[in-house]
């Protein structure tokens, strides 16, 4: 077919990148290319995304859009409905895009997919987000992985290699068409500013997602495999959500740690690294073979687990009142910035499921309302490992005590005191059980507990003991 006086259109979904993006080089072969974002609220339903990954997506619309010199068009609603309409009012003859891997998208896109057909519509679709599609690494019986190490190392590590990462194309042939939406009627910015703090730290796009690798790799990936368990180190690379968000591609991200880092000395830390970028792989990987996990437990026995619905319990954990001063930080940082950081995501986890026995749902729902790099194949099956109930998880009686992992990852408290500067005067001794510090240091600290810093909402080892007992109901 002859391209060079028909129109086709590129719809950028999680891929808000130029550079490395399979789909959006396939449809510059025509000259005439419209270029759109739909927002759509219609399908996701229980899955439409949480207010901070809204900010951080009209951010990154706003950036992509002046990369491609304001050409990007912007619709709102059911994409079904919008590509059609684009179709009959452009005469297209073809449209472009990267696949999803969310259960409530694959299902949708299958829908257009045959619409357009039928409209003579020719429709190609490319891997844009994954290193390895879900149907190609299976076991030897053509069934899903259920444990990380043989995924990832018999699966991944012996099927093809990820590909090589796509220059960034020409975007001449990109056409601008009038939409009666805009960046701003999509209305993802909430209506009060809470997102101050986010503004100081992220730069959204495909140019905040390149400083950040460089970052990474210049100063981050030595020491990774140690590292990345402090907190208060920089040996984490913090692309996760640029990665969700397609800002950069995973492609990118594996192949240029490999190539600056394949000295001997490194290949540790390389190897570590590079294996996390597994575990999102395999996170997908069960989300596509498994649709109902961000629902339902893998492990049926957890469906007769006796968990508890305690609203105090819950707001004090989102708030970082729990009273124990590791959690509390960690869930203060991620309403302040959008993130947390790994490790103390599983300790606030822990504490959630295993302390509090509230049911992980209620981590997974606020999370997904308070990260930006919330995924829905990522936050399903780490909250699933945390509980215990998921693929490969972590088993429920692992119950991390919050004062032992302070006291080991946050050894000179500086993360902890970031963020809970209430106790920062409190010596490193009690920085993490300052309920048992005596009264005259509490005093010199200027610290009134049930005051200034909340007593512990609950005991730790009789909420263990609680933890084992509900458990023991389901081992068998």
């Amino acid at each position: 077919m002859s391209v060079n006086n028909h129109v086709a259109i590129f719809w950028f979904r999680q891929d808000l990148r130029i550079k490395d993006n399979p789909a959006l080089i396939k449809s510059l072969k025509f000259n005439k290319v419209v270029p759109i974002y739909i927002l759509d609220d219609v399908n996701s339903k229980d899955f439409a995304m949480g207010a901070a990954s809204r900010w951080w997506l009209h951010n990154s619309l706003k950036n992509l859009n002046k990369k491609l010199d304001n050409k990007l068009s912007f619709y709102k609603g059911d994409p079904l409905k919008i590509l059609k309409d684009l179709s009959e009012r452009f005469d297209v003859k073809a449209i472009f895009w990267n696949r999803c891997y969310e259960p409530w998208r694959i299902t949708r896109d299958k829908i257009i997919k045959e619409e357009l057909v039928k409209l003579r519509v020719n429709v190609e679709t490319s891997n844009g987000s994954l290193l390895w599609e879900p149907w190609e690494v299976l076991k030897a019986d053509e069934t899903p992985y259920k444990v990380f190490t043989p995924f990832y190392k018999k699966g991944c590590l012996n099927a093809n290699p990820p590909r090589i990462p796509l220059s960034e194309p020409s975007i001449e042939s990109l056409i601008k068409v009038k939409s009666h939406d805009s960046l701003d009627s999509l209305e993802l910015l909430p209506k009060f500013n809470w997102y101050n703090e986010m503004e100081k730290i992220w730069i959204p796009g495909e140019e905040g997602a390149r400083e950040k690798l460089d970052i990474f790799l210049d100063s981050g990936l030595d020491n990774y495999k140690d590292g990345r368990n402090f907190p208060s180190k920089k040996n984490v690379s913090q692309l996760s959500p640029y990665i969700h968000f397609g800002e950069i591609s995973p492609n990118m991200v594996w192949h240029e740690a490999k190539s600056k880092y394949s000295s001997s000395n490194s290949n540790e830390d390389l190897n570590h690294f590079l294996s996390e970028l597994g575990w999102r792989e395999f996170s997908y990987n069960l989300l596509y073979h498994f649709p109902s996990l961000p629902q339902h437990n893998l492990q049926k026995k957890f469906d007769n687990f006796p968990w508890n619905t305690n609203k105090n319990y819950l707001d004090k954990w989102k708030k970082g009142l729990t009273g124990y001063p590791i959690v509390d930080a960690g869930m203060r940082e991620l309403w302040q910035t959008g993130y947390m950081h790994n490790r103390v995501r599983m300790i606030v986890g822990s504490f959630l499921v295993k302390n509090l026995l509230l049911h992980w749902h209620e981590g997974e729902r606020w999370f997904w309302d308070c990260l930006i790099d919330a995924d829905l194949a990522s936050n399903s099956a780490s909250w699933q490992w945390v509980a215990g109930s998921g693929a490969d998880a972590a088993p429920f009686f692992r119950i991390f005590n919050p004062i032992i992992q302070g006291l080991k990852f946050d050894p000179e408290g500086s993360y902890t005191r970031k963020y809970v500067p209430e106790l920062e005067s409190i010596p490193d001794k009690f920085l993490f059980n300052p309920w048992e510090a005596p009264s005259d240091v509490l005093e010199s600290a200027n610290i009134v507990l049930g005051q200034d810093y909340p007593y512990p909402i609950v005991d730790l080892r009789e909420s263990r003991d609680k933890a084992l007992e509900a458990y023991s109901f389901i081992k068998n």
